[in-house]
């Protein structure tokens, strides 16, 4: 399997902080970045934005408007959704990566760290995703990890996929196996099933009953 180092992107040179606007505005018109590395002496000093350099001057350099520069990075030691956090955070489809030393050595394209997270077993493997909810001080990662082995089932990966004040939701993916069985484990625990599964029995039931209702109501 690839590592992240495999895509350290060195393609087009960070841009010098001396360089000419309009040559900046040419360069973003050829190539669909939201940001670029911009370097003083060298140095990485932060990023442009290719929306801001729209509205400079051309005849203007891009030290006239360092101000403007956004001073995101990451390092080669941070995992794949430590990175992945950082393109989202600043709406960035590129990431300028520094080592330890805080020197500029590349960057990262989205599309690429996309690419090595399919080659992960979280989205590679066979498997089935459940969705679960619970009251945000009542879940227990330790806890949902036991009901899944606990009806013998692998866990593949899981993560808060959303939270707010009051509930939080968490999306896990298992080897398929005994789903049924995991989902009611689940409930007895307490927490509400949010995705939709044709092996959850609950549901069936619930249906069926309705339905018998449903014509009970009409005689």
């Amino acid at each position: 399997m690839r590592t992240l180092s495999d895509y350290i992107n060195n393609d087009f040179k960070p841009i010098d902080s001396t360089e000419a606007i309009e040559k900046i505005q040419d360069f973003f018109m050829e190539i669909s970045f939201s940001h670029f590395p911009v370097v003083e002496n060298g140095i990485y000093i932060g990023c442009i934005a290719s929306e801001d350099v729209e509205t400079f001057e051309a005849q203007k350099k891009l030290s006239d408007y360092r101000f403007t520069l956004e001073g995101f990075f990451v390092k080669t030691s941070m995992n794949w959704l430590d990175i992945l956090e950082v393109f989202a955070r600043n709406n960035a489809n590129i990431v300028p990566i520094l080592d330890e030393n805080n020197k500029y050595i590349g960057y990262y394209e989205v599309t690429d760290i996309i690419k090595f997270l399919n080659g992960t077993p979280f989205l590679k493997e066979i498997g089935g995703i459940i969705i679960v909810e619970k009251n945000i001080n009542e879940y227990s990662m330790s806890q949902i990890t036991q009901i899944v082995e606990s009806n013998n089932g692998k866990l593949l990966g899981l993560f808060i996929s959303e939270a707010n004040n009051e509930k939080i939701q968490i999306t896990i993916k298992i080897t398929l196996g005994s789903m049924n069985e995991i989902i009611q484990s689940f409930r007895r625990f307490n927490y509400e099933i949010v995705s939709e599964h044709n092996e959850d029995n609950y549901l069936t039931i619930l249906k069926e009953r309705s339905e018998y209702l449903d014509k009970y109501l009409n005689i």
